[in-house]
């Protein structure tokens, strides 16, 4: 499916993106869209209106000749700000749904860059993606963006995105502590199953980790992560991807 495959690959090249360029936001979008929509990598060029499941309009987009006005101004908030950065992504995240820049994809874009700007204020967000902090709470997040654009302000979609991220960070540190052994041990196995790869490869990839141990994109990204924060591996860049091998 050429949106899951799409979703693999950006969120592989997630440390390659600047969180604060719009170039990089449009080539995000057009990896994401890729063979899906028409106007893929491209702020939209009509009016459109946001509708919910039952075809009701529940706000209008930005008239899309201020789009690229409106997202640059955000990006340039984001990165200037003193704010949070636990707030600020909120505010991204709401501001950009709001906008609606593009003709198809908002959504996704806007889970990718608040797991991007949180990822790049703590590397631990990488392995917590937004798209999984909601999956089981969509309808929430839809009535938290309905409930912020009925009283003109994102108040409640910032309380509600606080809210599920906490939970989530609970969830993932009761997991680690209830299951340290066995994860300790499919660590040793992922590691012992890189190391021989690594005798006979000049490097290796986020796809290779993702053959090798059976694991999506963004898994192989964490287990790469963790063994460079460990320092059994160092990563560079290459041919517009980054690859590993052995920490010298």
């Amino acid at each position: 499916m050429a949106e899951v495959k799409n979703a693999y690959e950006i969120y592989e090249r997630l440390d390659e993106l600047d969180p604060y360029s719009v170039d990089d936001l449009l080539t995000a979008h057009g990896i994401m869209t890729r063979g899906l929509v028409e106007e893929s990598g491209m702020f939209r060029t009509r009016p459109v209106g946001v509708v919910d499941s039952e075809g009701r309009v529940l706000h209008f987009g930005t008239l899309p000749q201020y789009v690229p006005d409106l997202v640059m101004e955000l990006l340039n908030w984001v990165k200037t700000s003193e704010v949070h950065m636990l707030i600020r992504s909120c505010v991204f995240h709401y501001e950009l749904e709001l906008i609606h820049p593009f003709a198809d994809g908002n959504g996704r874009v806007g889970r990718l860059w608040h797991t991007l700007l949180l990822s790049k204020w703590n590397s631990a967000f990488a392995w917590l993606p937004v798209e999984s902090i909601i999956h089981d709470r969509q309808q929430e997040y839809y009535e938290a963006i309905n409930a912020s654009n009925d009283a003109g302000e994102s108040t409640v979609f910032i309380e509600f995105m606080l809210s599920a991220i906490k939970a989530s960070l609970i969830e993932v540190i009761s997991t680690s502590d209830e299951m340290s052994d066995g994860k300790m041990n499919k660590a040793t196995l992922r590691w012992n199953k890189i190391q021989e790869y690594l005798k006979t490869h000049d490097y290796i990839m986020n796809a290779d980790v993702r053959e090798l141990c059976g694991v999506s994109a963004a898994t192989a990204n964490r287990i790469l992560s963790s063994f460079v924060e460990g320092g059994k591996l160092r990563k560079y860049h290459k041919g517009g991807h980054w690859i590993y091998n052995f920490s010298v």
